[in-house]
């Protein structure tokens, strides 16, 4: 079976982006001559499961960042909807977060990354998601786009570590119970 996995970044009143989606504040931080973890994070995972919001924001950035192969999950978006250029490198499925780990987990996916706020989201109260990666930045934005959002029942969580960087980022590893 699949196994979900979630490298993201906070502002430490627990916000991933601004209302408006801007993420503007998470360029503000110097990056301690390296990122993070999260390249070794992402050579570890078969593939990439985000959201349609998420999708539209990374095509922004410019070039592609993914070499790992992406899945757009959304009821909105259609694989015609796609720039040319990504033909390969992502498709969309349109489906709960059950049918595309069933899906994913069939093609030989054996461990995704999941990423975006509505969708992790999704994932946790699907219990799909394993462990977190949460690097915190010391920066309060008062008002945003929340990472967590309502749960049916209380999510216990184990701490796995924490680990502090000079330039103010605190990264903390759980695993879900």
């Amino acid at each position: 079976m699949l196994t979900c996995h979630v490298f993201i970044a906070t502002s430490l009143d627990g916000f991933i982006a601004r209302r408006n989606g801007d993420i503007d504040w998470l360029t503000a931080l110097p990056p301690d001559g390296g990122d993070y973890g999260y390249s070794a994070f992402l050579e570890t995972m078969d593939g990439v499961i985000m959201g349609r919001a998420t999708f539209e924001k990374v095509l922004t950035f410019g070039a592609w960042p993914f070499s790992k192969p992406v899945v757009v999950l959304s009821g909105r978006l259609k694989a015609g909807d796609l720039p040319a250029e990504l033909a390969g490198k992502v498709r969309v499925f349109d489906g709960t977060p059950l049918t595309v780990a069933d899906t994913l987990t069939s093609e030989g996916w054996r461990r995704a990354y999941v990423d975006g706020g509505r969708l992790i989201q999704s994932f946790l109260r699907a219990g799909l998601i394993a462990d977190l990666v949460l690097s915190r930045l010391p920066v309060l934005l008062g008002d945003g786009l929340p990472l967590f959002g309502p749960l049916d029942n209380d999510l216990a969580l184990a701490h796995i570590r924490t680990e502090a960087f000079e330039s103010g980022l605190v990264q903390s590893q759980y695993r879900v119970k």
